[in-house]
C-alpha cells in the first residue's frame, strides 16, 4: 500500500493545475450581481507558498493590477556587488494576474546605474490611465522634493518624469496617487500625496504637454482642518489619497474630488479646495471600519451602479466574543443615491481572511479594478487587493459570474497548484501546531483534523 501511494504521489507530483487556491467561500448574489474569488495567495489559505515568496516582505508595500499583470514594488530587495561596492537594488515583481505566477523580476536601474539604497526607495507602484507604469519613493520631512519615475515594464529601467517641490511646508510622504497621463502627451496629469501625522496634503498639476506646478491655485499644499471623526486633528501614520475619476471627458483626469484615508480616520471625500464633501458620519454603524489603522480605498461602476471598496480591518485576528475576524478584509459597498456614503449598502466583505501578521506599520492596503466583458458581452469587474506581508487576492464581479461553487483545486492546501504528499504534510503541520487555515479543511466539515489527511490521500489515489 505504501509503495502504491508513493508511486501515485510521484506520478501526480508532475501534474500542475492552472487553478490556484481560492478563499473557498460561496458569496450570495446581491441585486443580481455576483462575486467569485479567482485565486488567493496569503497567510490564511496558502501559508507555505506565500511565506516563501520574495514579495512576502515588509519592504514590499504596494501593488497594482493592469492588463493581465500584477506589479509589486519592493525596496532594496537585492544586494549587488560592483567592484568593491556593495549596492542595494529595488525591484518590481511582475506576476500573471490570472494565476499569481511570477513572470519576471524587474531590477530597477536609473541612467544605467542600479537604483535603490535609500529608505523605501520603491514605495508606491501604480499605472496611469494610459498604461504607463510609475513608481515613487517615500520622502521624509527633511526632503522638500518628491520624485516620480516611469518604469519600463520589460527591463525595469526608470525615467525621471517629475521632481515635485513641496514648497514651504515639508512633511513625510509615504504614498502617492497619480491620475491622467504621466507623460502629459495624451492628457493632463495630477499627482497627490499626504503629509503623515500632519494636516497637510500636496497636489501638483500639469496640463497636456505642460510642466508640473502647484495644484492648489499655484501652491503645492493646503491644510485641512475638517476630519471625521471630529476629534481627529491630523492624518496619522502612512495616510493615502485616491483621486476620483471625473464624470465627463473634460474632467475625466482632473482629480477635483479625492479620498484621504488616514491612520486616525475612515475615508473622507474632499474637493480641491479642501472642503469635506462626504464622510462616514451618516454611515450605518455596521459599515464603519472595524479598525481605522489600515488605509485604502477605490471606486468602480458596474451595471449603472456605483461602488466603493475600503479597508475594514487590519490584522488583529479573531475576536472570540464577537466572532469578528479582523484579517485585512475590505468592504465592497454600493454607494447611496447621489453617490453618497451615508446611504451605501454592503454587498460583501472579502476575503474570509487574508492574514493576521503585523507588517511593521505599513498601514496601506492596495486595491484597484479592471473592466472587461464576458463572451456574451456582459460587463465584468476584476478586483485586486494586496496587503503587505499578509497576502493578495483577485475577485471577479458581474451579473453573469459563475459564483455557485468556489473555484480552485480541492486538496491543494499549500497553494502550489498541485495535490500531493506536500499537502498531506501541510495539514499534519496544521494539526500539530494548532495553527489551521481555511485551505486545510479539505472535506469542508469546518474542522482541520485527520479526516482531512485522509481526504487528500483519497484525492491523490483517485
Amino acid at each position: 500500500m505504501k509503495k502504491f501511494l508513493l508511486l501515485s504521489v510521484m506520478l501526480l507530483s508532475g501534474i500542475a493545475s492552472a487553478l490556484a487556491v481560492t478563499d473557498g467561500v460561496t458569496y450570495d448574489a446581491v441585486n443580481d450581481i455576483k462575486i467569485k474569488n479567482l485565486w488567493i495567495q496569503d497567510r490564511a489559505h496558502t501559508m507555505d507558498v506565500w511565506s516563501n515568496k520574495p514579495y512576502c516582505n515588509t519592504s514590499a508595500r504596494t501593488a497594482v493590477m493592469k492588463d493581465g499583470c500584477i506589479y509589486i514594488a519592493r525596496s532594496n530587495a537585492n544586494t549587488v556587488i560592483q567592484g568593491t561596492d556593495t549596492l542595494s537594488q529595488s525591484v518590481i515583481y511582475k506576476l500573471d494576474a490570472a494565476t499569481g505566477e511570477m513572470i519576471k523580476e524587474l531590477q530597477l536601474t536609473l541612467d544605467g546605474a542600479i537604483y535603490g539604497g535609500a529608505v523605501l526607495s520603491c514605495n508606491t507602484v501604480g499605472v496611469d490611465a494610459f498604461g504607463h507604469l510609475y513608481m515613487a519613493p517615500y520622502t521624509s520631512e527633511l526632503n522638500n522634493e518628491q520624485p516620480v519615475y516611469m518604469v519600463d515594464k520589460e527591463t525595469g529601467e526608470l525615467t525621471l518624469m517629475a521632481v515635485l517641490d513641496k514648497g514651504d511646508v515639508v512633511q513625510r510622504c509615504d504614498y502617492i496617487d497619480l491620475m491622467g497621463d504621466i507623460t502629459r502627451e495624451e492628457a493632463e496629469c495630477n499627482i497627490m500625496t499626504v503629509g503623515a501625522s500632519s494636516e497637510y496634503i500636496y497636489r501638483w498639476h500639469a496640463d497636456q504637454g505642460g510642466d508640473f506646478e502647484g495644484g492648489f491655485e499655484g501652491d503645492p499644499y493646503i491644510a485641512i482642518y475638517d476630519f471625521y471623526p471630529e476629534s481627529v486633528t491630523n492624518w496619522g501614520y502612512a495616510p493615502v489619497v485616491k483621486m476620483v475619476l471625473g464624470e465627463d471627458e473634460d474632467s475625466r483626469y482632473s482629480g477635483t474630488l479625492f479620498y484621504v484615508d488616514g491612520f486616525h480616520s475612515a475615508p473622507i471625500l474632499y474637493d480641491e479646495t479642501g472642503t469635506l464633501v462626504e464622510s462616514f458620519e451618516d454611515v450605518d454603524p455596521e459599515l464603519l471600519p472595524l479598525e481605522v489603522g489600515a488605509n485604502g480605498v477605490c471606486e468602480f461602476t458596474l451595471e449603472g451602479r456605483n461602488f466603493i471598496v475600503y479597508v475594514t480591518a487590519q490584522y488583529s485576528g479573531l475576536n472570540e466574543e464577537t466572532g469578528v475576524n479582523r484579517a485585512c478584509q475590505v468592504n465592497i459597498c454600493e454607494l447611496g443615491e447621489g453617490m453618497t456614503l451615508g446611504g451605501m449598502q454592503r454587498y460583501w466583505m472579502v476575503p474570509d481572511a487574508l492574514g493576521t501578521t503585523s507588517d511593521g506599520g505599513t498601514r496601506v492596503e492596495s486595491m484597484n479594478v479592471e473592466y472587461s466583458t464576458d463572451a456574451e458581452g456582459n460587463e465584468e469587474v476584476t478586483l485586486f487587493i494586496f496587503k503587505c506581508y499578509n497576502g493578495m487576492a483577485v475577485y471577479k464581479i458581474g451579473t453573469n459570474v459563475d459564483a455557485d461553487e468556489p473555484g480552485g483545486l480541492t486538496g491543494d492546501v499549500n497553494g502550489d497548484g498541485e495535490v500531493n504528499i506536500a499537502d498531506v504534510n501541510a495539514v499534519i503541520d496544521m494539526i500539530l501546531s494548532g495553527n489551521a487555515s481555511a485551505s486545510g479543511d479539505v472535506n469542508g466539515d469546518g474542522e482541520v483534523n485527520i479526516a482531512d489527511v485522509n481526504s487528500i490521500i483519497d484525492l491523490i489515489l483517485g
